[in-house]
């Protein structure tokens, strides 16, 4: 059989062990070819591919980003786009492929296989917002670097006696500040899920620093918003953006350094803002991030042998399982707000 992978979305941390594990368990086990797409569905559009062996593959595992390249190209947004992926697919005669990916990469490769592409998704993205799977590679490495900036930023701030706002990445979902701000000890942590009460996170803060603590830590993230009224409005035009990609979503940023000049203006704390932006994708990741991706490649290869089209892999009760495409995509994975209140908030203010 000749397999055809691509990932797609932003770069994540294990994307090349999903790799390593498709190309190496295709050759050693069933003899397969493999091929990959360059710049994910960008690659299939224009044709853009190469072959992919055991020898080429072995040793990427512990490298950040992917070897393949990605782009956040949508084929139904092209004119004719998915009958050019259709030809190219026939073109390179792939029998199967593998789309690595987030809600946008597999919400095209499902309506894709209505086009008569055979298609088995492996879910990734580290705001761990997909749903069908508890939990995808590149995550913990995102909240493990999170987590030891907000580490060495609290030691900055106690030197100082400021106000710390750590944004994080979570366009819907506040995974990654939820499990990070836990793991650091933040003060506060703010999500999408939850829009906040500035006056509160203020008073709190105002607490916090009468009494024994002197600096503070607030994670928040990059999708949060405040409650609807004059502080919203002010958030909305401190970062709104007209800049929108493939898939209709907007360029967020800018939440943390607004709520740091409201938080410094309402308390008099002196405040500073750290935005990490892009560092949470890149560079190595973690051992359960390894594990992860490589149980996931090996599975995917596994279900285009059995003919399991239209299905993703996904991890459940420490099993990697199979669910469909379309139910994985079909809304955002939102963090457990029971976690959030129960044991989160326990420790907030």
């Amino acid at each position: 059989m000749r397999l055809g992978i691509l990932t797609g979305g932003g770069d994540c941390p294990g994307l090349n062990a999903v790799i390593r594990a498709v190309v190496l368990t295709g050759d050693t086990v069933y003899g397969d070819d493999t091929v990959g797409f360059l710049d994910g569905w960008k690659g299939v559009l224009e044709d853009n591919a190469v072959a992919l062996t055991s020898e080429r593959c072995r040793d990427i595992m512990p490298v950040g980003g992917t070897i393949l390249g990605t782009s956040r190209t949508n084929p139904f947004a092209v004119e004719g786009g998915p009958q050019r992926v259709v030809a190219t697919l026939a073109a390179q005669e792939v029998d199967a492929l593998v789309a690595i990916g987030g809600e946008d990469t597999l919400g095209v490769a499902d309506r894709l296989a209505g086009h008569g592409v055979r298609v088995v998704g492996v879910p990734k993205t580290i705001d761990n917002d997909l749903a069908g799977t508890e939990v995808t590679f590149g995550f913990d490495t995102a909240v493990q670097i999170a987590t030891d900036a907000i580490d060495r930023l609290r030691t900055t701030a106690e030197s100082h006696h400021r106000v710390i706002v750590c944004e994080v990445m979570g366009r819907h979902a506040g995974w990654i500040a939820t499990h990070a701000g836990m793991a650091g000890g933040a003060a506060e942590i703010l999500i999408p899920e939850i829009p906040f009460d500035l006056e509160v996170v203020c008073e709190r803060l105002r607490r916090r620093h009468a009494g024994s603590q002197f600096s503070s830590i607030v994670v928040i993230s990059e999708g949060a918003v405040p409650l609807e009224g004059p502080d919203a409005e002010s958030a909305r035009r401190a970062t709104s953006s007209s800049s929108v990609d493939a898939f209709g979503h907007a360029r967020l940023g800018g939440i943390g350094t607004w709520l740091a000049d409201e938080v410094e203006r309402r308390t008099g704390f002196e405040a500073r803002v750290t935005t990490l932006g892009h560092v949470q994708r890149g560079g190595t990741p973690t051992a359960f991030d390894r594990v992860l991706a490589t149980r996931f490649g090996v599975a995917a290869v596994t279900a285009v042998h059995d003919g399991a089209f239209g299905t993703m892999v996904a991890l459940a009760a420490g099993d990697i399982v199979r669910v469909p495409i379309a139910t994985a995509v079909a809304e955002a994975k939102t963090v457990d707000l029971a976690l959030y209140r129960d044991v989160a908030g326990v420790f907030l203010g």
